[in-house]
C-alpha cells in the first residue's frame, strides 16, 4: 500500500511551482513512498536514553576571545589616501 498519493506529489510540485509529467509524478511517488518507508523503519529503533543530537561529532567553538584593541588611527589611515578631506576619504563622484 503506498502512503503517498500520486495527486499529493502533484499537489506538493504545484506548491513548490514545479511542473512535472505523468511520468515524473509516477516516479517521485514511488521515491517518496520508499522514503516514508525507510522513516517508518528508523521509528522502530529502541532511542531510550539517547541524548538528541544536531551533528555526529563534539564540536566546540574555536574561535578566540573577542577582546577590543587597539586599531590603526585615522590619521594612519588617512595618509595612504590619494585625497583626503575632513577625515574623510574622497572618491570621484559617482553620481552625475
Amino acid at each position: 500500500m503506498s502512503r503517498i498519493s500520486k495527486d499529493e506529489v502533484k499537489h506538493v510540485a504545484n506548491l513548490a511551482r514545479l511542473a512535472i509529467t505523468e511520468d515524473e509524478a509516477d516516479t517521485f511517488t514511488k521515491q517518496l513512498d520508499d522514503i516514508i518507508t525507510y522513516a517508518e523503519q528508523l521509528n522502530e529503533l529502541d532511542t531510550e536514553g539517547v541524548a538528541p543530537t544536531t551533528h555526529v561529532l563534539d564540536l566546540k567553538n574555536v574561535l578566540r576571545k573577542d577582546e577590543p584593541k587597539e586599531w590603526l588611527k585615522k590619521e594612519d589611515v588617512l595618509k595612504n589616501a590619494p585625497e583626503h578631506k575632513d577625515g574623510q576619504f574622497k572618491v570621484p563622484s559617482v553620481l552625475e
